[in-house]
């Protein structure tokens, strides 16, 4: 039964929750013992709190049962990938530089999830500062996909992807700079969204590319992730690049889809030979648009490549600007796949750097044009499944991909599981709109997963043996 309670979506949960019939400190403790028994062949924790998270759901129980519910989140267990500052708690980044790092302040992000009443389970594994991918030579292990153990969860935002993918966490929070929230999702099998640039501050998160990086949920369903904006969009004066704008309407996320306009980026899947499996699951779920009443048609985008140009060249450099100092003075403090991704960051022109952030703006207006005749793009979610751990070349690190592009436009951008292939590893879609039309984006990702039945099915996890699907 314990197991059962790990497996509610938040929209589940938050119901009981509500109506006391479920409590906090029952879920939590049924987290933290499901945790303990499983994690240990996932690693998607680095530090567990089990002593302060079940502090936390008796607060939450005692405020619900005196009449003060705060909202859907209020008792609900999070994780958070440990680049987000946590006040008194280690913060590491998953790197021997940060191993005893203990932040004085929250973020913006952390404190807002606080104060809506979720309750902290725990720091989840990263590939080192969000890109050194997935490393052997760090103080932690990497994470391991819930799916098949011997396989890659992607990145940067493993532990997270992991957590939520294997009953492990209800949410998690992620970065996302070149696809590091919906690379992790695609290969786990989840939701998650890159926000629009600008909707979900990034205080206090340890920072990559001051230009490209956006913070966002993952969760198992598209509505939990528009349950965990509804929290987290709101504005920072304190975050230069916060957006001051009305908050979309994420109560609409469950609404029709009858009459919206998707645009099929075909082309895409040509440029970065994606997998046959992949591609079928993509027709399939167009055909389930059509039979929802979305009116389909095809859209061409610019060149994958121009974009990975563009976003390589800004986020090797300001990359290499944030760790310049350490990595002079302690670079045996790093990894060794860190170090190779940042330091060609060193050799980037200031030319370079300002011709590509010209070249960014005539991508963004490019698209732009493109999605005045539709109102969202689906492209697949990544080239392939999920490779075995170690062998495949993580999500943006090089060539065509499927994600990096909305990274350099800033747009809201969704993965949600879109079928599984024959060794029952997850397959996923991603669901592009305009800026600040996340609540678009959120709705065509649940009418597909509301229309389909690949959020019934689960990992099987025993412990001690690998994971399959069920």
């Amino acid at each position: 039964m314990s197991d059962d309670l790990c497996f509610l979506t938040i929209t589940e949960a938050a119901q009981l929750i509500k109506a006391r019939k479920l409590s906090p400190v029952e879920v939590t403790a049924a987290y933290l013992e499901r945790i303990a028994r499983l994690d240990p062949q996932l690693n998607a924790y680095l530090l567990l709190l089990g002593d302060d998270a079940m502090a936390s759901a008796r607060a939450a129980e005692a405020e619900i049962m005196q009449g003060h519910y705060r909202g859907p989140l209020h008792g609900v267990p999070v994780a958070l990938k440990d680049i987000y500052n946590t006040k008194g708690i280690r913060t590491t980044a998953h790197s021997a530089l940060l191993q005893h790092h203990v932040p004085d302040e929250d973020a913006f992000a952390a404190r807002l999830l606080a104060e809506a009443g979720a309750v902290l389970l725990g720091k989840t594994a990263t590939w080192e500062f969000a890109i050194g991918g997935t490393s052997f030579d760090l103080p932690w292990p990497p994470a391991r996909n819930p799916w098949n153990a011997a396989h890659d969860p992607g990145g940067s935002s493993s532990g997270s992807a992991a957590a939520v993918a294997a009953g492990l966490a209800m949410a998690a929070m992620g970065s996302d700079t070149g696809g590091s929230i919906r690379g992790p999702a695609a290969f786990c099998g989840i939701a998650g969204i890159k926000p629009t640039y600008g909707l979900v501050s990034r205080r206090g998160i340890l920072p990559l590319s001051f230009s490209l990086d956006h913070a966002g949920p993952l969760c198992w369903t598209s509505q939990d992730c528009a349950l965990m904006m509804g929290v987290l969009a709101r504005h920072d004066p304190l975050d230069a690049a916060s957006a001051d704008v009305p908050q979309p309407d994420f109560a609409s996320v469950t609404g029709s889809i009858r009459g919206l306009r998707i645009g099929y980026a075909r082309a895409m899947t040509q440029e970065a030979e994606t997998s046959a499996d992949v591609v079928a699951a993509l027709e399939q779920a167009i055909a389930t648009y059509r039979d929802l009443g979305a009116v389909v048609s095809e859209v061409e985008l610019a060149p994958s490549i121009n974009y990975a140009d563009v976003a390589s060249t800004i986020s090797r450099s300001e990359g290499y600007a944030i760790h310049e100092h350490a990595l002079t003075h302690a670079p045996e403090l790093y990894g060794q796949s860190f170090r190779q991704r940042i330091v060609p960051g060193a050799f980037v022109r200031a030319c370079d750097y300002v011709n590509a952030m010209r070249d960014r703006t005539h991508l963004v207006q490019q698209l732009a044009h493109v999605m005045t005749s539709v109102d969202v793009v689906v492209t697949p979610g990544a080239v392939t499944p999920a490779p075995v751990l170690g062998k495949g070349a993580p999500i943006s690190r090089t060539g065509p991909s499927f994600a990096r592009p909305f990274n350099v436009t800033g747009s809201p951008a969704l993965a949600v599981c879109s079928g599984f292939n024959e060794a029952g590893l997850p397959l996923s879609m991603q669901i592009v709109g305009r800026p600040f039309e996340d609540h678009v984006v959120l709705r065509a990702g649940h009418a597909f997963e509301a229309a389909t039945q690949f959020r019934n099915q689960r990992p099987k996890l025993t412990a001690g043996i690998s994971a399959a699907a069920e």
